[in-house]
């Protein structure tokens, strides 16, 4: 059962959304602004917890979300300490897959959650290890042909046709897939929001 929303996401995410309806939570959604490039120095880490916490706060302007539970997130898949972002196109979608073949590379999803009354959000980091089998030019030259990768850091969705790439998982399925639910359902409690109620 979806509770009455009293959330907003600020995200386009539709697997964001989907994430937090998984768990019961209903939510408007808004799409805050802000820019998202790696600053000079800035660990992984770092980034996706100065990204979330600032579309949390960003997100918090609209005027859909006066008065409600703002939830905010990032995640960014890490090769060797390098942010791979969302590709440029297919041609980029193509190179990232091709880097992330055959290994384990780290993925870092940042939760932040807002409550009305809170002049700064609280922040959660899911860390997890994703390991790629090997994979041929034809099938990465396959799976970008389908769009899927287009709109996703690492060019990869875990939830679509990119679940056959991967061999294993340590970690969040769902940080992985863009919201991390167990330190999500923890910070909303902490808002006032029980996901299980």
């Amino acid at each position: 059962m979806v509770t009455t929303a009293r959330v907003c996401l600020a995200s386009r995410s539709p697997r964001r959304r989907a994430l937090l309806e998984q768990i019961g939570v209903a939510c408007v959604v808004v799409d805050p602004s802000i820019d998202e490039s790696l600053r000079p120095g800035e660990s992984p880490r770092e980034l996706v917890v100065r990204l979330a916490r600032g579309k949390a706060l960003a997100g918090r302007e609209l005027p859909a979300a006066a008065g409600m539970v703002v939830v905010a997130a990032d995640t960014e898949v890490v090769l060797d300490d390098a942010v791979l972002g969302k590709p440029a196109d297919a041609a980029d979608a193509e190179a990232m897959l091709a880097r992330l073949s055959g290994r384990a590379h780290e993925v870092l999803s940042a939760v932040a959650v807002l409550a009305p009354d809170d002049a700064e959000p609280r922040v959660r980091v899911s860390a997890s290890r994703v390991w790629f089998r090997p994979t041929t030019a034809a099938e990465r030259k396959a799976y970008c042909a389908t769009g899927e990768p287009l709109d996703k850091a690492g060019a990869y969705g875990i939830q679509g046709r990119a679940a056959v790439f991967v061999e294993r998982l340590d970690g969040s399925y769902s940080g992985v897939m863009g919201l991390p639910l167990h330190e999500t359902a923890t910070l909303l409690a902490r808002a006032g929001i029980d996901v299980l109620g």
